[in-house]
């Protein structure tokens, strides 16, 4: 289709970008120059157009939990969170561990037509950690990087073995970080709030020994390594540790740890239970400024659907794990540009082109000739997440009841419109 954006305010940190103009989209890519057959127009007076939002940490349960998450929910979310590329983890019955499994993911994905989905592939067989997977076959089925994720690797020779194998193949190895033996039974951050309620806590040198395991482990290959939900100050300190010996590590957090902490689970609200846990309001404060130096390569919403009669168990007896597709670049936008902590230019970069580059993907900005994917964004729209508001199948937010300024009103995946105020249409020439 030939596209006409109208009046539309472009905010592209890429290129430098803050303008309100018109753009036209032709056989999928950007053009400057319409041609005289306009087969729609689309007003955005008052309305953001950003580049298509890019989330590295996805969990789609489909293959084996379909009644949880399928891969068509999935990408529904998506679309109406913003989100036009999404990175599918390998956490799936069975695992993304060989290319027959990848294959049929992705084929089904591009049927659908929604956002386009890249399976991060598991990085050793049955994400067990004993057996590297084929790589190399993963890669070619369609693989955009690898990881164990919901198991971090716990065997450094196995580590080794990885960060060998994704160097001289030119891609990505995310890591869990979390040490399960110092994990295990545990609920809720460890601290004063635990042993106050009860609680077996979850201590924060559960992430970062695992943190400084890797970044050494990374220096002596001369690898890279990138850290998934890094969750503490501590973690940070680590990390700016490994930079300074010019380790190639990078690092995502997620919307939840930079607007919460532990405090939010005093009530032993199950929606608030999650891996890693909230942590301390200092974690968090340590989180936003890191955000604002520049420091994050990435926000990633680690949408973790659960059914709703497992967040209805006990606290210590229900599953970890919370949505965030759809409600992501809303909280932020409400929480943190609205209220002063970061600029939009500054947030939409660890949305767009920072997330890209970490996996080499070509999107995360708005240029000449390059692919039309992109989100309008209106600004001025209030809307309050209820379990009626999700296209997932899934409802355990942490963020139901809350009152947010900002949503998405259409997404365009190569040049086509995919969502629009609520309603979905798969693009006939897929992507």
């Amino acid at each position: 289709m030939k596209i006409l954006i109208k009046d539309a305010r472009i905010v592209d940190p890429f290129n430098k970008i803050d303008e309100v103009s018109d753009v036209y989209i032709d056989n999928g890519k950007v053009r400057k120059e319409k041609s005289k057959k306009i087969d729609r127009i689309l007003n955005a007076k008052g309305l953001f157009l950003f580049p298509g939002f890019i989330d590295i940490h996805t969990h789609i349960r489909e293959p084996g939990w379909e009644d949880v998450e399928t891969i068509q929910s999935g990408l529904r979310a998506a679309a109406a969170g913003g989100y036009t590329s999404i990175c599918m983890m390998p956490n799936t019955k069975p695992a993304l561990d060989n290319d027959g499994v990848v294959l049929s993911v992705v084929k089904k994905a591009k049927s659908i037509g929604l956002s386009r989905l890249f399976p991060i592939g598991a990085a050793t067989r049955g994400r067990e950690g004993r057996e590297l997977t084929e790589i190399g076959h993963l890669l070619e089925a369609g693989c955009v990087a690898f990881s164990d994720d919901g198991n971090p690797i716990e065997n450094s020779l196995i580590l080794r073995r990885i960060l060998e194998y994704t160097k001289g193949y030119h891609t990505t190895f995310i890591e869990h970080p979390e040490d399960k033996n110092l994990t295990a039974s545990g609920d809720i951050n460890e601290g004063y709030l635990s042993i106050n309620l009860g609680m077996l806590g979850i201590p924060s040198v559960a992430e970062t020994v695992i943190v400084i395991r890797d970044i050494l482990l990374a220096d002596y290959l001369n690898s890279s390594i990138h850290l998934a939900h890094i969750s503490t100050a501590g973690s940070l300190n680590l990390i700016d540790f490994g930079r300074k010996k010019n380790v190639n590590v990078t690092i995502e957090v997620t919307p939840h740890h930079l607007v919460l902490d532990e405090g939010y689970v005093s009530e032993l609200d199950t929606n608030f239970k999650m891996y890693p846990p909230l942590r301390k309001k200092e974690d968090r404060i340590a989180l936003v400024k890191a955000l604002r130096k520049g420091f994050i390569d990435a926000i990633a919403t680690d949408h973790a659907p659960h059914p709703k009669y497992t967040k209805e168990l006990e606290f210590s007896l229900a599953p970890f794990g919370v949505i965030g597709l759809e409600t992501s670049f809303s909280v932020l936008f409400s929480k943190l540009v609205e209220d002063g902590e970061i600029s939009l230019k500054k947030l939409l970069r660890y949305f767009t082109f920072k997330p890209a580059s970490i996996l080499g993907l070509p999107f995360g900005q708005i240029s000449e000739g390059g692919l039309a994917d992109f989100v309008l964004f209106d600004p001025q729209k209030e809307w309050e997440v209820t379990e009626e508001s999700f296209h997932s199948l899934s409802i355990n937010s942490p963020f139901l009841g809350w009152k947010l300024k900002g949503k998405t009103r259409y997404t365009i995946v190569n040049g086509g419109l995919i969502y629009q105020d609520g309603e979905f249409q798969g693009h006939p020439n897929g992507w």
